[in-house]
């Protein structure tokens, strides 16, 4: 916790070395773990998620904890923006000496992917805030918009994720309203699903002697197989709870070809899924 001896310049100088302490105690504790414990760069997000856009909004008060990242200031500053070396102390002290003198600061300028933010310029700033225990701060905000709904990314597995996901929507181009519903908990298993789109596509295309385009066949997946089947696992209680509806539909379209060898949907089928899901 900040201390207040009642001279911010001796303050200063003690913030600054009690947040470096608390970066090499991070540190060490990531690779004790095996963990990475690097910070979140924007370009990286952005290339998982994808993007289709910015805008500018003006300046806006932002909560800190949600500046998660940086544009290029990944290797000076950890997750939580805590210095990582002295290089900058007598900059971060100058800034912690003015907000302990209580002057305003200019605002920070930063990115916005979903509800994260991340800095463009203002590191110090942040850093300095954070220590401080301040709460938000005004930053001048720019939006980008990502091909993908943005979900909260941690670390980079957070990243492998979402990409594997783009991958997904890429291959099979959903609406909004189907990608919110055709979700994989599992990341992994979106290129199977993928595949098994691709693959009931072909059928139906070379049952009904018509080539659809990549959207098209996508939207007729939706809504004559994912939506009907994921509605009938449900009732029939064959989803658990830790699948998303796309790993239990992938679960058992994988279970009912092994079962009966064919890709039809029949209350026979359900009936083989139910016992086998008893056993």
């Amino acid at each position: 916790m900040p201390i207040d001896t009642g001279s911010p310049r001796a303050d200063a100088e003690a913030d600054f070395l009690r947040v470096r302490r608390q970066e090499v105690m991070s540190r060490l504790g990531h690779r004790l773990r095996g963990r990475d414990g690097a910070t979140l760069s924007l370009e990286e997000v952005v290339g998982a998620l994808g993007q289709l856009g910015e805008r500018t909004i003006g300046v806006h008060v932002i909560d800190l904890d949600k500046v998660v990242g940086s544009v290029d200031k990944v290797r000076d500053f950890d997750p939580a923006f805590r210095p990582t070396s002295g290089r900058s102390r007598t900059r971060w002290e100058r800034i912690a000496e003015a907000v302990r003198r209580g002057q305003a600061l200019p605002p920070i300028d930063v990115y916005q992917v979903g509800d994260q933010y991340f800095v463009r310029d203002g590191h110090h700033r942040v850093s300095v805030l954070r220590a401080l225990g301040e709460k938000v701060v005004d930053a001048d905000v720019t939006v980008i918009r990502t091909a993908i709904d943005t979900v909260p990314i941690a670390d980079r597995g957070d990243l492998k994720a979402a990409q594997l996901r783009r991958l997904f929507l890429e291959r099979v181009p959903l609406d909004r309203l189907a990608q919110r519903e055709c979700v994989c908990q599992n990341p992994w298993h979106y290129p199977q699903l993928a595949e098994m789109v691709e693959a009931w596509a072909a059928r139906l295309m070379f049952r009904e002697h018509e080539l659809l385009s990549v959207g098209h066949a996508a939207a007729r997946w939706y809504a004559e197989e994912f939506a009907p089947v994921t509605q009938m696992l449900r009732d029939a209680g064959l989803i658990v709870p830790a699948e998303g509806d796309g790993d239990a539909y992938l679960r058992a379209a994988i279970d009912r070809y092994s079962l009966v060898r064919a890709h039809v949907w029949t209350r026979e089928v359900f009936d083989e899924l139910r016992k086998a899901s008893k056993k």
